[in-house]
């Protein structure tokens, strides 16, 4: 039997955008799976938001978030993740709603609120600071 010479893949470009695109839908698909046989697993509820998230798709993280939330109702990451679905939305009033709930259920990890792209919505809104000021006033941590 002659050997089939194997193509070298060394030389192969790969466009990470298009891997990343390629990954959250795959995600997306293996969590909807698992929800369609329960459709309250919690791992996939939390994939399923973050992948829908990460693929643009707001709409319907904002759905899985919503979900996640009424399972994990004392959960501040929780509440956090469904503040940023409504600030991707761009409904502000929701967003901070959640995210003075998640502070206030223990959400601390500071210096990735302030940069977290999914809450740039929320961050222009001036009544973030003063969410903030409320939580930390003038020992906000670093």
């Amino acid at each position: 039997m002659a050997d089939k010479k194997q193509p070298d893949r060394r030389h192969i470009q790969v466009d990470p955008k298009a891997a990343d695109r390629l990954f959250h839908a795959l995600e997306i698909g293996l969590a909807r799976g698992v929800l369609s046989v329960h459709d309250q697993h919690v791992g996939a509820l939390l994939s399923l938001g973050s992948a829908l998230t990460f693929a643009g798709r707001h709409q319907e993280a904002l759905e899985a978030d919503l979900r996640t939330v009424e399972i994990l109702k004392d959960d501040p990451a929780a509440w956090y993740n469904l503040a940023c679905s409504y600030s991707n939305l761009a409904q502000v009033d929701e967003s901070l709603d959640m995210l003075k709930k998640a502070i206030d259920l223990g959400y601390i990890d500071f210096p990735y609120l302030l940069a977290d792209p999914d809450l740039e919505n929320a961050r222009r809104d001036p009544r973030f600071k003063e969410i903030l000021n409320r939580k930390w006033g003038k020992r906000q941590p670093s």
